[in-house]
Order: C-alpha cells, then structure tokens, then sequence
C-alpha cells in the first residue's frame, strides 16, 4: 500500500498546475485511525500529509504531537481535518471531536 501511495504522490508531482504541481495544490492524506487495532488505541498515529496545500502547508518535516489520550494535552486528529478544512475554504468551527486547529503547518 506505501509503494502504490508512493506512486501516486509521484504521478501528482509530474502533472503541471499553474505556478507549480498538481501536488503542490493538493492535500492528499494517509494513515490509520488506529495505531493499535488489537486495543483501539488512537494514540501516536501514524499519519502522512503530502502536498502542500496551494502553499498553505509547510512540507519535509517529521512533527510529533503530545497526544496522551484523556489527558488535557491531547491533540485530536480532528484538529488536523478541521485545518485541512480551513485550507479549501471550509468556514467550521469545529470537525467531530476537535478542540482547535493545527496551526504548525503553516508554510
């Protein structure tokens, strides 16, 4: 599956869009929202943002949030789709269980 999602960013890097690549104005997600299925556990998982977000997002680094689950410094997912929201245009509040927005990938 990381070999064909590879391929994909690849082929989305090769096509020309405006001032840059189909990538570069795409926001393409992929994980899991489980880290540990055999648990349930939503704790550390592990998931990859490409694409750059018609600039929005700032690529080529590894971020790690603090998400102790029900502790008061826990980072939902839904914060980060909440952001990617913001980025198409989305006027919400709120995504689920979000309690802000991922304000760090900001290019």
């Amino acid at each position: 599956m990381v070999e064909q999602f590879a391929y994909f960013l690849k082929r989305l890097k090769s096509i020309p869009e405006g001032q840059g690549t189909l990538l570069d104005h795409s926001m393409i997600l992929y994980g899991s929202a489980l880290s540990d299925p055999d648990r349930h556990n939503h704790e550390n998982l592990p998931i990859v943002l490409a694409g750059r977000g018609g600039g929005t997002i700032k690529t080529g680094r590894h971020l790690k949030f603090n998400n102790a689950f029900y502790t008061k410094n826990e980072v939902p997912l839904s914060n980060l789709l909440l952001s990617m929201l913001e980025r198409l245009g989305v006027d919400a509040d709120r995504f689920g269980d979000s309690n802000g927005r991922v304000s760090i990938l900001d290019s």
